[in-house]
Formats: C-alpha cells, structure tokens, sequence
C-alpha cells in the first residue's frame, strides 16, 4: 500500500513492516476491536426480517394502502409489502455491488481510509432513520442502503488483520466472519427492546444510539487499527530479503573475492536475522507444515489449478464460469427472498398469522446463530471433500430445502430453518472457495467480484417474485418456490455433472503425465544398464 495520507514527511519508521513492528498486545488489540464493530456494523442489514415487523408497526408506507387492504397494524398491503421488501432488496444488491469497488479502495488506500468511509456511510444510515418520519421524502431506502453500502468497508478491510498472527489466522477469519454472521442479530435484540417497551422505543431512537458504532469505528481508525494492510509472512520474508539484497549490492570491486564472499555472509546473516524475527510469528516448522497441509488439499479438491494462468478475460468465457455464475444467481435470489418473505409466505401455507410470527421469531434467532455454529464445520468439509462433493452436497441441501420450503406443516417450516441458516454460509464460503481452487488468486479479485457483483444484481428481480406472488398467485408462495427450485437444481445438477468430467480429465491427464515421466526416467537407467553389459561382453572378447 503506497498511500500515505500525511505527505512526505512521515517518519522512516511507517515504512517498516507492520507486522514485525507492531507489539503483541496491541494486534491482539486491533482484532478484537474488529470483531467488535463487526458484530455491530458488517451485517446487520441482514437481521432485515427481524427489522421488519417493527417498520410494519410503526406504519411505514401504510400510506400506500387502501383501508379496506389494511384490516390491522401488524398486517401489509400489497404495495407496503413491495416498498418495504425493496428496501432490504436494494440493500443487498449494494452490498455484493460494492464489494469491487471496496477491494479497489483498500488496494489503493488501505484498510484505515476504507474504515473511515465505512464509517462516515453508516452515520448517514443512521442519520437518514433518525429522520425519516419527519422528513418529507422516502428516507428509509436510503437509509437502509447506506447501512448496506458501510457493512463492507468495515467487514472487507478487516481481512488484513489475519495476518497478525499468522499461526492463527484461520481462527481470526472464523471470528471475524462470525462476528458478520452475528451482525444480524442486532435488529433481533431491537425488536425485543420494541417490544418490551411496547414500541416506545422507536426505530428513530435506535439509530439515535446506534451513532456511537460509527464513531467508535472513526475513532479506533485514527488512533488503533494500522493504515496500512498487514503482509503475510511470504511478503515479509520476500521484502527483508529484497531491502538486504538492495543495502548489500556492492557498487564497486565486483572482481574482488574476498568482498564478494564478505557481502554474501552479510546476506545470509541478514536472512537469518531475519527468520529469527519472524519464528514467534510461525512457530516452529509451521511453514513446511502448512506447505503440506496445503498440498493435501489441492489434490483432495479435484480442481485445482483448473484455469489458473489464463486472463481472467478467457476465464468468464468458460462454463467453469458461467455455470457457478447463473447457479450463484439462482441461490442468493433464493437466500434473500426467503429472508425477505418468510412471514407472509408461512402466513399463507400455515392459514395462521401467530404461527407464521412463531417461525418468523424463530427464524431471527436461528440466523446468526447458524453462522457461529457452521463456521468450524464448513472448513472440515471444504478442506477434507473434494470440490464435486461440495457441488453435489449444495444442490442436494438447496433441492431439500426447496422442497421443505413447499410442505404446509409447521415441522417443515422448523426443519427449513434448520437447514436454511446452515446452508447459507456454508455456499458462501464454498463459492468463494471454489474461485480460488478453480480460477487461482492473481485473478480472484476481479472474477469473485464479477460473480458477487451479477448475482447481487439478479436479485432485483425479488420485487419480481413478490408481483408474482401477489397478482398471480394470489399470495401463495408455492409456485415460486417451485419455479425457483427447479431453476437451481437444473442449474446446479449441469455444474456438478461439469465439474466432475473435468475432473476426471484433470485425473487422466496426470497419471499421463506421471506415466510419461515415469519412462524418462527408467529409460536412461535400462540405457546405461545395456552399455555396462555390452562394455562388460567385448572386454570379455
């Protein structure tokens, strides 16, 4: 990261490698602030069906109803129903939209400046639903976007931090993804503050508080968290050797021995050095440990490597692409409609309007509880199956969850949930997983973003379904759910049956290429073997 926000004359020392200068207790500092106003700020967006009766009891958009369409406070018309469906729609449209442009930012200007811009979005989240019953414009698709749009800058730029403690950064991630996975319940905890203070306690003096997140945010930003992104162990170890290779270059006496041979044992006493300062980082003998763990996973994977090498220009034209591409598509359309809708659409299939709040409160606390609970299981499963199994293993749990998300039973709907909040972070996490094993890491920014940014685009067409729902189906959720389950399972069966017959080409392709290797090498031995015996017979003659 080059950016530097105070001029040119910031002290040599900025300059060193963070993660060396940096103490202990003040990186254990910085993670745990991270995962702080990540529980409060990265996702809360997504507590949306937690958020939404209590926007439907304060009347927001009742205007749009006629009185005979509204027979209660706690029901919706159609037109409510859309408007405020929009409003978590948009939303998530812009937080899978911006993760490119966020990724850019934090490139350029690095996770400080990238923090503070999430910050400044959520005060105006904030500021916008202070405001919205009392301004004469439509503030709360606004406002919820901007809480949208901030979620990320904040989420995205907080990455960097496993690097701190590279032994351990797989548990930094899990905490951090966590602590996005538990940002849902915020709206969960609002509700029951709501209710319990039989709705005195409006969404107008929620955000009110809620201003002192992105404050605390701003405030760590300037005086805790790094401005610039932390290197992992492979950069640092690169940059030393660099930095000693430039200091030690001689400039003169090049035909000298003795100053040759005195500059090499300065580098090797510098890479030395500079091991010694990096083995509390790593541990000892983590760094082949880990080489091998890796391996083991590239080969269990099945697809690794797949296109790596290729611009990612000739990697979109690929069905490796596409067909991840439109099923990525099909399923987020499917997550955020389902958590858009999840009270009318039970309303309906149980005839009850108290069952169908039953799930829905059900539903709140199963969300971010689902996320924390799948975390240490998604990485057994990405890391021990190969990457057909997971394929298969999604469009298998998607096609169940379709089918239970039809059945009229009140078991269904809690073996739905069940199912829904694990399978959700588990597919996310698999997609991105995917990309990286298929497509490689020097084009993962730009193809990753690309299917986030179609599929977050694709989900505009909720409004779509909600028309259908109402107009044509009069309300019944079923037939979309149909639609949309056949759609994934068409989509989903193409890619598994895809990725499996490349694999099993990938296969081939190597034991040729071990078999063949494998002939080079015993030829020149039986070669040599035949010259020794016929030297041996004309000695004999």
């Amino acid at each position: 990261m080059s950016f530097n926000p105070v001029g040119t004359w910031v002290p040599p020392e900025v300059h060193k490698e963070p993660t060396l200068q940096v103490s202990k207790g003040r990186r254990i500092l910085q993670v745990a602030i991270a995962c702080i106003y990540c529980l409060f700020a990265a996702g809360i967006v997504f507590g949306y069906a937690a958020f939404k009766p209590v926007l439907v009891k304060q009347g927001v958009y009742r205007y749009l109803c006629d009185e005979e369409e509204s027979d209660g406070k706690d029901k919706t018309c159609y037109e409510q129903e859309i408007r405020l469906n929009l409003m978590f729609t948009t939303a998530a449209v812009a937080t899978n939209v911006c993760a490119l442009p966020v990724g850019t930012i934090l490139d350029k200007y690095g996770p400080r400046i990238s923090g503070i811009i999430g910050s400044v979005l959520l005060t105006f989240g904030a500021i916008f639903f202070i405001f919205a019953s009392k301004v004469p414009f439509d503030a709360y698709i606004p406002g919820y976007l901007f809480l949208a749009l901030g979620g990320p800058f904040v989420f995205i730029s907080s990455f960097q931090l496993s690097n701190t403690f590279p032994r351990h950064s797989g548990l930094i991630l899990a905490l951090l993804t966590g602590a996005f996975d538990s940002s849902s319940a915020v709206f969960l905890f609002y509700r029951l503050i709501y209710e319990a203070t039989k709705g005195s306690f409006t969404p107008s003096n929620l955000f009110t508080v809620y201003l002192i997140v992105p404050a605390f945010i701003l405030v760590v930003q300037i005086f805790v968290m790094p401005a610039r992104s932390y290197k992992t162990v492979g950069e640092l170890v690169a940059a030393a050797e660099g930095s000693a290779e430039e200091t030690l270059q001689p400039e003169e006496d090049h035909d000298n021995p003795a100053r040759r041979e005195r500059i090499r044992e300065e580098r090797r006493i510098r890479r030395e050095s500079v091991l010694s300062e990096l083995a509390p980082l790593l541990g000892k003998k983590a760094e082949d440990e880990q080489q091998k763990q890796e391996q083991r996973k590239k080969e269990i994977s099945g697809v690794w490597g797949a296109l790596h090498g290729q611009t990612a220009f000739q990697q979109v034209k690929t069905p490796w692409f596409i067909l991840v591409t439109i099923f990525t598509m099909g399923q987020m359309l499917r997550i955020n409609y389902f958590v858009a809708t999840i009270r009318p659409q039970y309303e309906y299939m149980l005839g009850d309007y108290r069952l169908a709040e039953q799930v829905n409160n059900v539903f709140d606390v199963a969300l971010p509880l689902g996320g924390v609970i799948s975390i240490p299981f998604i990485g057994l499963i990405l890391d021990n199956t190969s990457t057909t199994f997971v394929l298969a293993f999604l469009v298998t749990t998607a096609t169940t969850i379709g089918v239970l998300g039809c059945l009229p039973y009140l078991w269904a709907a809690y073996a739905n949930i069940a199912m829904f909040v694990i399978y959700r972070p588990l597919y996310y996490t698999a997609v991105s997983d995917y990309a990286a094993k298929v497509f490689g890491f020097h084009t993962f920014g730009k193809v990753y973003g690309l299917i986030i940014c179609l599929a977050g685009l694709f989900n505009f067409l909720q409004s779509a379904l909600d028309a259908l729902r109402y107009k044509q189906f009069h309300g019944d959720p079923v037939p979309v759910n149909i639609i949309l389950l056949v759609i994934v399972f068409i989509v989903g069966s193409a890619l598994v049956y895809y990725v499996h017959q490349k694999t099993q080409e990938m296969k081939r392709d190597y034991l040729e290429d071990e078999a063949e290797h494998a002939v080079e090498r015993i030829m020149p031995e039986v070669a040599n073997g035949y010259d020794s015996m016929a030297s041996h017979s004309n000695g004999n003659a």
